[in-house]
């Protein structure tokens, strides 16, 4: 992929130097859809920033591979990446390794929809194992399972959010062998850190939500869940599984043995997924369940409202899950926040649909990042919403082949620019990369060969990353660094990541922050890189 398109959305890291006129004439290379019609262009955000001698050089060698697909393939994957704030854990693992956990688990394949079922195997059915030796079989299932030879010129939409239902029965069975491999594939494109959504004690809080009804006061309803120690025996339950899944997890990865696998040395958290297809009750359960969980146990940091934003019942419940939200943020306020909204598009639902959602996230439900975002200048107000993102720094989780694939939004239809005119904070993620038949490093080639990143803006990416994920403790960098640039804070300014910390308040900030401590190592893997790719380019 030639990371100089004809048609590539562009701007440019200008050296300070250049001064206002150049700011200016890059705001006049964007599309309409990016230019802020209410004096937000009168700073670029993000800002024009110095680069480093070893930024340039290793900006030059990026450039001087862009026609060579195999050392650019090498130079994204080796960029340090940071984290991956918006995954869900079974739409990551590869195909692959889930028919292969079917086959070892004796499951059966339904020869009409191809949909993994429990044995024994009876009419229409196969055994699973059956793909390891018919090839044609192991094709069917491929493509039934994933994105893999899904036509381009095809809306995906319904074929990808259908795999879901087609390998349900393999993905529930092992938490912690599914962790593994997407960990494992995490850490060999260079990444420390992974949020990844799962749905924690799904059938106890299905049970729990039948039993109390709905009441559409909120606070009612969350005193009904409470009462007799319902919902902490359903936090026991999600804390028990999870203990599970980290035994599996270690036992796969071989992890505290000379043999361990990569993905012993990764950062994990994990989301709480609430389906927002489900009944109000459930809704509200799941989401009671996850804050209360984050707040109970540190694996667990935030919530997220999962399924197709454009389903009925998710378009029909949409401003009352928001009110959910933000009445159970005032009883939860340590646990964090992030929501889907406006993973929508002109035609996928009704005009008067798309006027909202991102807004009523933002404003009612008080999240701290929203998931996709695509539908923003459809939006009524959308300018104000993009202003208050920017001022409280929601980020906004941006997985373009996701975006592409379901939405058929890429390039300049993409609010990819807009977002960051705006000085709303971006985080590049995968959504599903084993559905996608991606991974992380494609999608910051994407962004670097659409939009005419320069290495500077891809760092600032990946230290995004860290950033506004939800590692707790205090951050390296001070102030917003998504309008301010990435500047550390004072007790570590001069300070080199390679080197031993001189400052004692450095090091304290290193030893008690987790956030820090893992920024910090980003930056030093960010030395040893633009050292090799500087001494490349030459």
């Amino acid at each position: 992929m030639s990371l100089q398109p004809r048609n590539a959305v562009r701007r440019r890291v200008v050296p300070a130097a250049l001064g206002a006129l150049s700011v200016l004439s890059l705001l006049s290379a964007l599309p309409a859809a990016a230019q802020p019609a209410d004096g937000a262009t009168r700073h670029a955000v993000p800002p024009p920033r110095q680069v480093t001698a070893a930024e340039a050089r290793t900006d030059a060698y990026l450039r001087s591979v862009h026609d060579r697909p195999a050392a650019l393939r090498d130079f994204f994957r080796q960029l340090p990446k940071g984290g991956d704030l918006h995954n869900h854990l079974s739409g990551a693992v590869s195909t692959e390794y889930l028919m292969e956990l079917a086959a070892e688990d004796r499951l059966c394949v339904d020869t009409a929809t191809l949909t993994a079922v429990t044995p024994p195997c009876g009419a229409g059915t196969r055994p699973a194992a059956d793909a390891r030796t018919d090839r044609a079989f192991h094709d069917a299932i491929l493509r039934a399972w994933s994105m893999q030879d899904f036509p381009p010129d095809r809306n995906g939409h319904d074929h990808f959010f259908a795999a879901f239902g087609k390998f349900g029965e393999v993905t529930w069975r092992h938490r912690g062998k599914l962790l593994a491999e997407v960990a494992d594939t995490a850490v060999r494109n260079n990444q420390s850190y992974l949020e990844t959504m799962v749905t924690p004690a799904s059938d106890g809080a299905k049970t729990l939500a039948d039993q109390v009804g709905w009441d559409d006061d909120l606070a009612a309803l969350h005193r009904r869940l409470l009462a007799g120690g319902r919902l902490d025996k359903l936090v026991a339950d999600a804390r028990s599984e999870a203990d599970e899944g980290d035994a599996e997890f270690r036992a796969t990865e071989r992890c505290g043995t000379p043999q361990a696998r990569p993905g012993c040395g990764l950062v994990v958290r994990w989301i709480s997924q609430a389906s927002r297809g489900s009944a109000p009750e459930r809704v509200f359960t799941q989401l009671a369940l996850g804050m209360r969980l984050a707040e109970a146990d540190p694996r667990f940091v935030a919530v997220d409202l999962v399924q197709p934003e454009d389903w009925d019942s998710s378009l029909r419940d949409y401003s009352l899950q928001m009110r959910m939200v933000g009445y159970l943020r005032t009883q939860y306020p340590k646990a964090h926040v992030t929501l889907h909204a406006g993973e929508l598009w002109p035609g996928l639902v009704k005009p008067e649909d798309l006027r909202f959602h991102i807004k009523e996230a933002v404003d009612v439900a008080r999240t701290e990042r929203v998931g996709h975002g695509v539908d923003l200048v459809h939006e009524e107000g959308w300018q104000r919403t993009a202003r208050t993102m920017a001022a409280r720094q929601v980020a906004v989780e941006v997985p373009f082949s996701s975006n592409a694939q379901i939405l058929g939004v890429k390039g300049a239809d993409h609010p990819f620019p807009t977002y960051r005119r705006y000085g709303v904070p971006v985080v590049l993620s995968t959504d599903d990369p084993g559905v996608s038949r991606t991974d992380i490093s494609h999608e910051y080639r994407y962004a670097a060969a659409t939009y005419g990143l320069r290495y500077p803006e891809l760092k600032d990416l990946a230290r995004a990353s860290l950033e506004y994920g939800f590692l707790p403790g205090a951050s390296l960098w001070q102030g917003n660094p998504t309008t301010a640039g990435y500047h550390p804070v004072q007790a570590c300014r001069g300070e080199h990541p390679e080197l031993p910390v001189r400052r004692a308040a450095c090091r304290h900030l290193l030893a008690n922050s987790p956030k820090a401590r893992l920024e910090w190592r980003q930056e030093a893997a960010f030395t040893g890189f633009e050292h090799r790719h500087a001494r490349a380019a030459h």
